[in-house]
């Protein structure tokens, strides 16, 4: 029966090339683990099928740290926790495009301006618009933002401004949502998702797997990413952070995260897949077979509040896996 649904799958996307119903994902989430890298091997195959070789790597930066008003309550830089990250100021022009220039460096075509806030004011709005060409400029590479819920105005102007791309995580299932954040609701997060659809920016949506949801919330989120339709998917994996309400759940497990990294693939078959945050301590060894199961993009270096590999690593483990790094979309 296993074999019938992998066979069936494959048909489908690679034959049919169709996208499969949530009941056939159902049942592929079912299978036993013995059959989880027959199931990476095919998400590898139709990644390469619908999205091709290349692979798309990003670099971010945080350039206002800590102080989030909000309660999410895997964040670290949420003000309502006791945590080891305190509030810095928004870092100034030079810092921000050396960052820049050295992600550009490293082959990067993707440079992230993060900030933690639940939306942008008119004092930060400026900061970006005026931070975003002189990037493009000097670094030659795209700009992407996340800087929280956008107004439809504030869309409009991030998007004329030369913003490429926007990243706005839906995180978890609608169903899920409440027990992970109280201050927001999910559907602000969906409203402003749409709404950098609706300006021409494209839209980066990720998830954040191992907070407690179950296996259906997992498809469940699954097909709201299908409604909103992101560029872009980051995968991350929790890593409890001290002194945050999620700081008792244990990391996922290594081929339980290879099965949801595939899962996502054969889902979402021609998004940009990410590499993001907890990969190193839930994948550890196994950091290559995700880059053959669905993966074709990642984050380089460090995250927002946590140490990634070092960018030589990651180069080293592409070039040991033949894979090209390129762009995967356009400029505006």
């Amino acid at each position: 029966m296993s074999r019938d649904f992998l066979t069936r799958a494959g048909d489908a996307l690679l034959d049919e090339r169709r996208q499969l119903a949530i009941d056939e994902l159902r049942d592929l989430s079912r299978l036993d683990d013995v059959h989880v890298p027959t199931l990476a091997a095919l998400a590898h195959e139709v990644r390469l099928a619908w999205a091709g070789p290349t692979v798309e790597v990003e670099g971010i930066l945080s350039v206002q740290t800590g102080g989030c008003p909000e309660d999410c309550h895997f964040c670290s830089q949420s003000a309502q926790f006791d945590t080891p990250v305190k509030a810095t100021p928004f870092l100034d022009r030079d810092e921000v495009v050396a960052a820049a220039r050295e992600t550009a460096a490293l082959g990067a075509t993707e440079f992230c301006i993060v900030l933690a806030l639940r939306g942008p004011d008119e004092r930060t709005m400026q900061r970006l618009l005026e931070l975003t060409p002189v990037i493009r400029e000097e670094a030659g590479i795209n700009v992407a933002v996340s800087a929280g819920i956008l107004t439809p105005e504030q869309a409009d102007r991030l998007a004329a401004g030369g913003v490429h791309r926007y990243n706005h995580n839906l995180e978890t299932a609608r169903s899920f949502f409440p027990q992970v954040v109280t201050t927001h609701t999910w559907e602000e997060r969906r409203d402003t998702c749409l709404e950098v659809r609706r300006v021409g920016m494209e839209l980066c949506c990720g998830v954040l797997l191992g907070m407690g949801e179950t296996d259906e919330q997992r498809l469940e989120l699954l097909d709201e990413l299908r409604v909103v339709g992101p560029c872009e998917v980051p995968m991350n994996f929790l890593n409890p952070r001290p002194g945050t309400p999620l700081q008792i759940r244990r990391p996922v497990r290594a081929l339980e995260a290879i099965r949801w990294i595939a899962l996502f693939r054969l889902g979402l078959p021609s998004v940009i897949l990410r590499y993001a945050g907890g990969r190193e301590i839930t994948l550890r060894d196994l950091q290559a077979m995700g880059m053959t199961s669905g993966i074709n993009a990642l984050i380089v270096g460090n995250y927002l509040t946590t140490l990634g590999r070092t960018p030589e690593e990651d180069l080293a483990m592409l070039e040991d896996l033949r894979m090209p790094i390129g762009a995967l979309s356009g400029t505006l």
